[in-house]
């Protein structure tokens, strides 16, 4: 990311992260002088090998940085910043690709405050080849926060990405929906799933909702359990979001139970007129289904 002409050496703690690593190599093949930073020496002399950087496990190398981007778990950021705080001042410019934005950016004002930061977050994972094509959401909380997320927005949207500028909250709102309830969706089905033990028996027996249903499941019960705890953890509106899919699921079922079957179909077709209203592709969804599992057939 790069924010100004002169400015291209970054560091990345963490960078032996996957999605640190994903960035080290992006920075490096734009031209920069990129080191990570960490605290596992073998994980460090790994990456390193493999994205041909330099590694350190000395914090203190930030004050050489231009640029210092934080790839470090949510339940880990505050101790990061508290041993970075010494080291970083009013040169420096630091951004954190957390997935939650409104406690990491506190933290960073707080522990950096003679310092630039800003909240991002890469609404992609690893697996992305490039930036095009992906989501990006910048959180800046003030006027200088906000010009330079829009350089970041520039460089970014150069390389196809496509950018959003929104406070930490709103951010954190949309993601309590896009990844908080999505996941514990994927994770309460599974619990079912697994508790109702027909699992071996679908294989085979299931159409193109359930294969979807399962691919939803499978991509999030595949990753890191940590990673999901600290977002269902540290989301503030996300207990209240789950509530109401809680209560929702208790309608629904109870209409089913009651065999109230016109409701059923009033309210089905309600939803469907509110959804084909906020989305012109709607009508597609049933085809993408097939694309999105045909390599379950």
């Amino acid at each position: 990311m790069n924010p100004g002409d002169n400015q291209k050496r970054v560091a990345i703690v963490g960078g032996y992260g996957k999605m640190g690593a994903w960035f080290a190599h992006l920075v490096k093949s734009e031209g920069f002088s990129v080191t990570i930073i960490g605290r596992d020496k073998d994980k460090l002399t790994m990456a390193a090998v493999e994205l041909g950087v330099a590694a350190t496990d000395r914090f203190d190398r930030v004050t050489a940085a231009d640029i210092v981007i934080l790839s470090v778990p949510i339940d880990a950021f505050e101790d990061v910043c508290r041993s970075l705080a010494p080291f970083v001042g009013p040169g420096h410019k630091i951004v954190d690709l957390t997935s939650i934005k409104t406690k990491p950016v506190e933290i960073m004002h707080r522990y950096f405050p003679r310092s630039m930061v800003l909240g991002a977050h890469p609404v992609f994972g690893p697996g992305a080849s490039s930036l095009k094509s992906q989501n990006f959401i910048l959180t800046p909380t003030d006027n200088l926060e906000k010009d330079f997320a829009e350089k970041i927005s520039a460089w970014l949207g150069k390389r196809g990405a496509h950018v959003r500028i929104m406070p930490p909250e709103e951010h954190d709102c949309l993601m309590s929906i896009s990844l908080g309830l999505a996941h514990f969706i994927a994770i309460v089905t599974a619990d079912a799933l697994v508790n109702l033990d027909k699992l071996t028996e679908m294989n085979g027996a299931s159409g193109i909702t359930y294969k979807a249903l399962l691919t939803l499941v499978e991509s999030v019960l595949s990753e890191d359990p940590s990673l999901y705890a600290s977002i269902q953890l540290n989301l503030p509106q996300l207990p209240e979001i789950e509530k109401l899919f809680s209560q929702k699921a208790e309608d629904w079922a109870q209409m089913v139970k009651g065999g109230r079957r016109q409701e059923f179909i009033d309210r089905m077709s309600r939803l469907k007129s509110r959804l084909e209203a906020a989305n012109p592709e709607f009508g597609k969804s049933y085809q993408n289904l097939y694309r999105l599992t045909e390599n379950r057939q």
